[in-house]
């Protein structure tokens, strides 16, 4: 063959590398995913594809001040691995807590790192998914098979956040931000800032930018409920001072946790007005009589409706209180050159105006998805357990609790997964689905989740783009963490709802 037939020959698309097991995203979730799988499946081979430079998701991609979770890390901690510090922590300390895990199980050879998927197909002959990905280190393109895909990408948009578009943003002369996209040069010292928002990334910031800013003003349409408390679990504490093991603290710490989280929970539902004066009590302990809860932080719904952020030896409230931070409640009419004109006629001036607005939902995380030739319509499956979906083949996603630890359920998946793929091996099977039975074909189909269990705003703006789910627990995504870590392991995988090919 002569130089000039070789250069001008179609060059050959490279083979693509093929893992029996593929994990998308190396956040909590994703993490969490590898280590199960090397434990319980060391048998099987796995990749974890993480778009970011590194592990961490949330914990490192949110970069304004005073991040920090808003769960205790004695129940997001994994359960497999003892947290030893206060229970609301730092993303520092949760990056270091996830290094340490990636570490001593010896994760880091599994991820590849700057690999963002933006295509996936599933093909019923081969039995396989193909996966394309850019290399963003090197600009070239990557392709990946495998036989089963583990989708731990999150739910929500990392790099851009909900912005609504007010009348008049053009005109103010300070700086905008948002606080997904949190710029590294942005200096508020001394500065007057408006934070817009009312949820826990408000309340995270707030405190942080006070301590340093002039003034911060948290401006909200209606107020959010929220627990405060001591940063701190006095068994734990008491137990450590006796020297007991870390690991039987942790064990205890959690169940105690877990059982006070879930009896709280019931009893939002049961005495609501009970649970409602609860917390505002603890809120006027901080402010004192004369402050306006009622207006403030007097929420229209029932406790909890959306979540609940825990605060911190009170931080927010202490800003408030010291006079550093200020409430007001009201809604936007229009920007102006200096700030906010208000609804009701007040003008808040500032430098720079924080949107703590919340974020877009992200279910598949923007990867286009293809089963046998045909674009995949995500809002027409139906979900099994929340994390299965019919039509949708070898493919389970992770989307944790509302109202508990977002690692609570990783850990009962990861739990699953691994036996749906020995369960799979054990019977030759190389592709299930899930798919609804005789007895569940008449049932009613309804949205992802009940507007009148839960309804945050990311929700109820991306409902079209979740699946549905019946009348029926198993084609549900249950909030109850105390019945699905008992249902979970009692699941039978040869219920006429899982179908093998």
């Amino acid at each position: 063959m002569s130089a000039a037939e070789t250069l001008t020959r179609p060059a050959t698309a490279p083979r693509p590398e093929h893992f029996d097991v593929l994990v998308v995203g190396a956040g909590i979730s994703g993490v969490g995913a590898a280590y199960h799988l090397g434990r319980q499946c060391p048998e099987k081979s796995y990749v974890v594809l993480e778009t970011e430079a590194s592990f961490g998701g949330t914990w490192w991609t949110h970069r304004y001040p005073g991040i920090r979770s808003d769960s205790d890390l004695h129940t997001f901690g994994y359960r497999f691995k003892p947290w030893r510090g206060a229970p609301i922590a730092t993303a520092e300390e949760i990056l270091r807590y996830m290094g340490e895990v990636i570490d001593e199980n010896d994760l880091a050879r599994h991820i590849r790192y700057h690999h963002r998927i933006h295509h996936a197909a599933w093909d019923s002959q081969a039995k396989l998914w193909t996966i394309q990905a850019l290399d963003q280190a090197s600009g070239e393109e990557r392709r990946f098979t495998c036989n089963f895909l583990y989708m731990c990408q999150g739910y929500y948009r990392h790099r851009q956040g909900y912005l609504p578009e007010w009348p008049g943003m053009a005109d103010y002369q300070g700086r905008i931000v948002h606080s997904e996209e949190w710029p590294e040069d942005l200096q508020y010292e001394d500065k007057r800032v408006l934070v817009i928002g009312s949820g826990a990334t408000a309340a995270t910031i707030i405190p942080a930018m006070a301590a340093k800013a002039q003034h911060v003003t948290m401006l909200q349409r209606s107020p959010t409920y929220f627990r405060a408390g001591r940063n701190a679990i006095e068994i734990a504490e008491e137990l450590r001072a006796l020297g007991i093991d870390e690991e039987w603290i942790h064990e205890i710490t959690r169940r105690k946790i877990l059982f006070e989280q879930d009896k709280f929970t019931r009893m939002t539902f049961s005495h609501p007005e009970r649970v409602k004066q609860e917390l505002l009590g603890v809120v006027r302990s901080y402010l004192g009589p004369d402050y306006d809860v009622e207006k403030h932080f007097t929420p229209s719904y029932r406790p909890w409706r959306q979540r609940i952020a825990f605060i911190p030896d009170g931080d927010l409230f202490q800003g408030i209180a010291s006079g550093k931070a200020s409430v007001v409640t009201d809604e936007i009419e229009r920007f102006t050159p200096r700030g906010v004109l208000t609804k009701g006629g007040q003008e808040l001036e500032a430098d720079i105006v924080v949107a703590a607005t919340g974020f877009h939902l992200n279910v598949l995380g923007d990867i286009a998805f293809e089963i046998d030739g045909k674009p995949l319509d995500f809002h027409e499956t139906v979900t099994y357990r929340g994390m299965m979906f019919t039509g949708i083949p070898n493919m389970v996603w992770v989307f944790g609790y509302f109202r508990a630890s977002w690692t609570l359920r990783a850990d009962l998946v990861g739990d699953f997964v691994c036996r749906l793929l020995k369960h799979m091996d054990a019977k030759g099977v190389r592709q299930v689905e899930v798919a609804l039975r005789p007895e569940d074909r008449d049932m009613p189909i309804l949205p992802w989740i009940d507007p009148e269990n839960f309804n945050p705003g990311y929700l109820m703006r991306g409902m079209h783009l979740l699946p549905k789910r019946g009348d029926k627990p198993e084609w549900q995504h249950n909030q109850d963490y105390w019945a699905e870590k008992d249902e979970f392991p009692k699941t039978s995988l040869d219920d006429a709802a899982f179908v093998y090919r």
